[in-house]
């Protein structure tokens, strides 16, 4: 349904993230991916969600020549715990620091997609609350130890296994943890 109204359009989607690229072929999207180097530096005034809408409308401003019938989607995400920005852990300490900050604990994550073409910019998001277990330091040294948290707002994956065994409950979509809120791009898509 999606694909045939899209028909005539170039969709590119701008994101190294395997789970974003496949969100899009689940939704049965011919794309292609085109990846440009972005400083992710914001404002230090922008909290929450200002500051994913702020990422992913500068991603896509790295997209200067774009033709007619293209959309671009690039997006960014975070976790948001204790009015703070929560990246991506550059090391095993700071990995396990985060853990012992989310275990037990509420926290948010904020997903938005910039989409743009010659035309305009629309900027979307979601937000998800996550509710985690207390997670003993076994747990987390487990994960740390078996999976990749480097390259994941938070330093973790929802589907992984410290989703399964140490996520009590969420609010919002799931989706919208794991990179992009796919309910709301396929809502904003069909708009074109």
């Amino acid at each position: 349904m999606l694909k045939e109204k899209l028909r005539q359009y170039n969709i590119i989607l701008a994101s190294g993230s395997p789970r974003r690229q496949q969100f899009l072929k689940d939704l049965n999207l011919d794309f292609t991916i085109q990846l440009k180097e972005v400083k992710e530096i914001y404002p230090p005034q922008l909290i929450g969600l200002e500051i994913t809408d702020y990422l992913a409308e500068l991603k896509s401003s790295a997209f200067t020549n774009l033709n007619k019938n293209d959309i671009l989607i690039t997006s960014d995400t975070i976790v948001w715990m204790n009015n703070k920005a929560i990246g991506k852990p550059k090391d095993k300490q700071e990995a396990f620091d985060i853990f012992k900050e989310l275990s037990g604990q509420k926290h948010q994550v904020f997903t938005s997609i910039c989409l743009k073409t010659t035309e305009e910019i629309r900027i979307i998001n979601d937000t998800t609350d996550v509710y985690f277990k207390d997670l003993s330091d076994d747990e987390i040294n487990y994960y740390l130890d078996n999976f990749q948290p480097y390259d994941k707002a938070g330093g973790y994956g929802i589907q992984d296994w410290i989703g399964l065994i140490g996520v009590e409950k969420i609010d919002g979509s799931y989706f919208n943890v794991m990179g992009l809120p796919v309910h709301k791009l396929y809502t904003e898509l069909l708009k074109f």
